[in-house]
This record gives C-alpha cells, structure tokens and sequence, in this order.
C-alpha cells in the first residue's frame, strides 16, 4: 500500500468493479486504467453478464491483474453491481462501466487521503465526459450544497463513476435495487442520503472519463432516466413530482419532439446551438 496519508490511520483498500455486457471495444483500456493505478491499496472485480463478443477473452488474458472475476447472464447492471459487492473486500467501493476509466494513473492516490480520514462516507470528484477522440466534452461534478436541491428534486444524481462509497452504507442501507435500469445508483444513494448524511466533494480531481455515445446520448434515455428517479422519489414517500422535475420532463420531452420533427442530425445541431446560448459548449452534436 501507498504512504499512510493521515498519521495513525492505515490507507483504506478501494475495492473497483467493473460491470461489463459485450464491452470488448473499451474493456481492456478501462482494465488499464485501474491496474495502472499508483494507489497499491486497491482490488479489481469485473463482472460480466455472459458476452460474446470476447469480452471474456479479454477478462481471461488480464487474469493475473484482476482479483475477482464472473461471467453469467445477469439481470442488468445493479445485479453485476450487486455480485461486486459479494466479492470486494475494500473498505471503499467505486462502479465502473466497461466504457469509463480513471483519467490518470495517479487518482486514486489523490483520492485517498480523503477516505482516510473517515468523516464521510460517500466522497466524490469530477466526471469528464468524453468523445471516442478522447477529447471532452462535458465535466459533471459539483459542490454538494450547490446541487442537493436538483438532487432531492430527482433531477441530478452525484457522478457514479466518479464517486467512492464506504461498503458499510449497503450494510446499513441495503444493496442496489435490481428493479431499476437505469437509475439503481440514484435510488441508493437518495436511500443514504435522505437520512441526512453530507457526502464530500473533491474539487479539482477528475476520478473517470466517461465516454459520451450510445444510448445515453439520446434525448430519450433522459425520459427513462427522470421516470426512474421520480419512480425512486415516490418509493421514498416523497412528491412525485416538483417544479423542478417539471421543468426538466418539459426539456426531455422537447428534445425528444425536436430529434422526430427534425431529424437526428439537424436536432443534435439545434440543440446545441441552445447550449451554446447558455453559455455551454457543444455537447449533442459530438456524440
């Protein structure tokens, strides 16, 4: 393990899982990206939910980097979330897609002070949203009083992949609800986080890249995505709906409208343009 980074307190281990469906194109990078790491204090388990597109392979050839490893048919990315669990041994935990990885070699390292102090149990930094150039396009990741309004709104989820959570909150607050597709880690973390618990924000450390394209970049998995956080709000005996989630069903659903009147391309354009109003730089049209 790495240097003690608070004076009579070991280095936490981070436990990395990595939930993969037919990822071959990108597996092997995000594998990279966590056996690189400077951090020593660290275990990789990647679960594969019975691809056949040599990820498999892959998992196989990097066997001697990886600590733990599954490959069955699962039903979705919290089932492959939640047998990580059962096999990680880490103190801390940080989800990982097939198509993330850590942005430099050194993350973790700079992360670990922070989960050594223990004072809170979820800790997050930035997630760089990136286009198969490897160029960004978006950063997610802010100060948690600047977001915990659009949070409890259902509007906003702390960066997943750039977020690491202390295994005792799923002893406390249960696993990933296997029920959810796309939102699982929301419902979690507003079961936690109703409670009244603060997570912490690292400003300046960009934990993952993410890689933009597929079905996230389209204006519909925005819906799924805002019916399953109102569907976790509900679930939590809050409103089921508020101006803010108003407001943010309105833009899905124009989005939507705009990509079907005007086609895929012209929409990406048009939306974009819209951002750049608002001060922001190209997002739709990179995808």
């Amino acid at each position: 393990m790495s240097g003690d980074p608070v004076p009579g307190r070991a280095s936490p281990v981070v436990t990395v899982v990595v939930a993969v469906l037919n990822g071959a194109r990108t597996l092997q990078r995000c594998i990279d990206s966590v056996a690189s790491q400077t951090y020593a204090g660290r275990q990789l388990v990647v679960i594969d939910g019975g691809s056949g597109d040599g990820s498999v392979d892959i998992i196989r050839a990097n066997s001697g980097r990886i600590d733990a490893w599954l490959s069955e048919k699962d039903r979705g990315i919290y089932d492959a979330w939640n047998k990580g669990l059962s096999r990680a041994k880490g103190e801390w935990v940080c989800f990982l897609g097939a198509d993330d990885r850590f942005h430099d070699r050194g993350v973790l390292e700079r992360m670990s002070p922070h989960l050594a102090r223990r004072e809170h149990r979820i800790v997050y930094g930035e997630v760089s949203m990136v286009g198969a150039d490897g160029a960004e396009v978006d950063r997610l990741g802010a100060g948690w009083e600047a977001v915990r309004g659009t949070f409890f709104d259902g509007t906003y989820c702390l960066p997943t992949p750039g977020t690491l959570l202390h295994r005792g909150l799923f002893e406390t607050y249960g696993r990933f609800d296997e029920s959810f597709r796309i939102a699982g880690d929301y419902e979690f973390l507003l079961r936690a986080l109703k409670s009244g618990l603060a997570p912490l924000y690292v400003p300046g450390i960009v934990v993952t890249d993410m890689q933009q394209g597929g079905i996230s970049s389209r204006p519909e998995s925005t819906l799924v995505s805002l019916r399953e956080m109102r569907a976790a709000r509900v679930k939590h005996g809050l409103p089921r709906l508020n101006p803010g989630a108003v407001a943010a069903f309105s833009r899905a659903y124009a989005r939507v409208l705009l990509w079907r009147l005007l086609g895929e391309r012209i929409a990406r354009r048009v939306m974009d343009w819209g951002r750049r109003l608002r001060g922001k730089a190209p997002y739709w049209s990179r995808a």
